[in-house]
């Protein structure tokens, strides 16, 4: 490939620091974000194009990376990016979608003389600020070796993990590991409320052994203190879990926990916690 020209599409807590990143190491020609007053605030502070739509964006750039909501999204915004695209670009989706998505994405890229990667994050709006997410990629190992400037200017780690879908499948992993891990948490620093425990000595004195966990250091506290604001929307949490639930009732696997914890953030949802972080499970935790 040529020079790498990046474009970056949704700017949402995530998406913005990203594309920042991409422009700290002078990759970054453009972006383009649904809301336009977005695109054009970004444009401006960052000195690069603020295309009006994805099309326009693809005529600039030769690796755009995605980063929006739904598996509709992301099929609607990689057609209009095939329908203006250079042959050679390069799309890396970093949402998280079904790997059917991702396949279907790929075949539109290569019908247009491009390629597409799925290449799910996880590390939370801490890691994209960081420049320190883990990335899971699946597609042709080529391709990534091309775009992989592009994604190490906001990642602490890459891995590739085979074929187009692979990294939605280990995405979906990542999802069902986690919804076990603030099951646990939820339940346990309920009790610990319960028992009158004191967050300030308890927090520290949990994460110095085995319970340690990346949740329970960045989400234990501000949930015992009731502040839900500071991560990962439990709504799209709810629509992840749902990728991984069809997953694993394909696979033939128990998925005892994806129910209990879809259940859970569909009440939550119910309630007008949507926009809650993940860790407001908790407040399930607390009744009776």
């Amino acid at each position: 490939m040529s020079e790498l020209k990046a474009g970056f599409i949704g700017l949402g807590a995530m998406g913005w620091a990203m594309a920042g990143h991409l422009k700290r190491v002078g990759l970054l020609a453009g972006v383009a974000n649904r809301s336009a007053a977005k695109t054009l605030a970004f444009a401006r502070e960052f000195g690069v194009l603020g295309a009006a739509d994805p099309g326009e964006l693809a005529q600039h750039c030769n690796v755009i990376a995605l980063c929006v909501s739904a598996d509709a999204d992301v099929l609607e915004v990689t057609r209009a990016i095939a329908g203006a695209a250079q042959p050679g670009t390069i799309v890396v989706d970093h949402s998280t979608a079904s790997s059917k998505t991702a396949i279907e994405a790929q075949k539109i890229m290569r019908a247009a003389g491009g390629d597409f990667l799925d290449a799910p994050v996880s590390g939370g709006v801490e890691g994209a600020k960081n420049g320190k997410l883990s990335i899971m990629v699946g597609g042709d190992a080529d391709a990534l070796a091309r775009v992989r400037p592009a994604l190490e200017a906001y990642a602490g780690r890459i891995a590739h993990l085979g074929g187009i879908g692979a990294g939605q499948n280990t995405k979906a992993v990542n999802q069902t590991v986690i919804a076990g891990i603030m099951q646990g948490i939820g339940e346990g620093l309920a009790l610990a409320e319960a028992l009158g425990l004191d967050p300030a000595v308890l927090l520290p004195t949990l994460s110095g052994g085995a319970a340690q966990s990346w949740y329970l250091d960045k989400r234990g506290a501000s949930a015992m203190r009731n502040e839900f604001n500071v991560g990962f929307k439990l709504a799209l949490m709810h629509k992840d879990l749902g990728i991984a639930h069809d997953l694993a009732a394909a696979a033939g696997v128990v998925h005892d926990v994806l129910d209990k914890s879809r259940s859970d953030f569909a009440e939550l949802m119910a309630q007008g916690h949507g926009d809650e972080d993940v860790s407001a499970v908790i407040r399930l935790k607390r009744r009776g």
